[in-house]
Order: structure tokens, then C-alpha cells, then sequence
């Protein structure tokens, strides 16, 4: 009687046995796929200039919009480009200089806002900007990593006009994501820094 018992509980173990080793069977190269992310479709690169009431001009691209700068301690000739699709802004400030010391003053300041970043940035480079037939000069800041900004830089005469510029995407920076979209914009910054004037 006993016999019989185990009998059926034997093939019952090895009916689940089988099941098992049927169920891990297939395909032993399998991996995780790798996070995927939007398809990005870019507009076509197309220039037009800023020529407002402010001392400078220069080109920016027709999918974004020049709006001032609304915050509550903006001044006059402080303005925005507006990204929209990309849901980035670039954030111009500018200042007359006054003095040597207040232009000292600027240019340390910028310096000071770009390695702000350091925390978050795995680099930041800078690279000297100079365009002596039209009396602009400066510094361009860039900064790789996950750090709020990517690209900053001024723009001056060394004696009146002083123009900064911060790049900012409006979602939380995660470099592996927005990479093509930064690229993308760092060309039109290019553009607008190459195309730039002072009035």
C-alpha cells in the first residue's frame, strides 16, 4: 500500500521537474534593452537678426523667440531665447560698463557662476572668444555633465558693453538624455556669438 502511494507523488515531482527545465530552456543570450528615448525630429537651421532697442545685435534661429526677461530684478536689455520644443532657454543679461573695476567685477562674476556647476559637472572648459574687427570679446563655458547649465559665456567690448549668456533646459539635467537636443543648440549659440555686434 505504501508503494503505492509514493508512485504518484514520484511522477508527479518529475512532471514538475520537466516543466521547469522546459520553461528555462530558449535563448541563453538574452540582455536588457538598453533605455530608449524619444525620437527627436530637429527643424531646419534657419537664421534670423535681433535688432532691437539694445546696443548689440546678432542672429538667432526662426524656431525660437527673443521675449525679455520678466523676473522681478531684470534690467533693461535682458532677454530670453526661447526654445520651445526643446523646452530650453537661453538667458542673455546685459550691462553697461561703468568703471574698470565693475567690469573686473562682471567678468569675475561669470567665471564664478559657470564653476557653480562643479558640483555636478564631471568638466568645464573654457574657450577664448575674440572677434577684434568688431570689438567683441569673451569667454565660452563648457560645461559636461549633469550640472543645471551645459554652456555659458560673455560677450564685451572691455570698455562699455558686457552681454552674458547661460544655456538652460527647464527639466532636470540628465546628460545621456538631452545630448542630441545640446548639441543641436550649442550650434545656434555658435551662430549667434559668430553673427554678433555691437551697435
Amino acid at each position: 500500500m505504501e508503494l503505492k502511494r509514493k508512485a504518484p507523488v514520484r511522477y508527479f515531482v518529475l512532471i514538475i521537474a520537466a516543466l521547469l527545465l522546459a520553461a528555462c530552456g530558449g535563448n541563453a543570450d538574452y540582455s536588457p534593452k538598453p533605455r530608449g528615448y524619444y525620437r527627436i525630429v530637429f527643424p531646419k537651421k534657419d537664421y534670423q537678426a535681433y535688432n532691437e532697442g539694445c546696443p548689440f545685435t546678432f542672429d538667432y534661429p526662426k524656431y525660437s523667440k527673443v521675449e525679455a526677461d520678466r523676473a522681478a530684478n531684470a534690467k533693461p536689455c535682458w532677454q530670453n531665447i526661447q526654445f520651445p520644443q526643446f523646452n530650453a532657454t537661453l538667458h542673455l543679461s546685459y550691462e553697461q560698463i561703468k568703471s574698470k573695476k565693475e567690469f573686473n567685477e562682471l567678468v569675475e562674476d561669470a567665471h564664478k557662476l559657470s564653476f557653480k556647476h562643479t558640483v555636478k559637472a564631471t568638466s568645464i572648459d573654457e574657450g577664448i572668444i575674440a572677434y577684434p574687427d568688431r570689438k567683441v570679446y569673451g569667454i565660452y563655458y563648457t560645461i559636461d555633465g549633469n550640472a543645471a547649465s551645459s554652456a555659458q559665456f560673455f560677450l564685451t567690448d572691455s570698455t562699455k558693453h558686457y552681454l552674458r549668456g547661460a544655456l538652460y533646459f527647464n527639466s532636470e539635467p540628465r546628460l545621456d538624455s538631452i545630448q542630441p537636443v545640446l548639441n543641436f543648440i550649442k550650434k545656434d549659440v555658435d551662430v549667434m556669438i559668430k553673427s554678433f555686434k555691437w551697435k
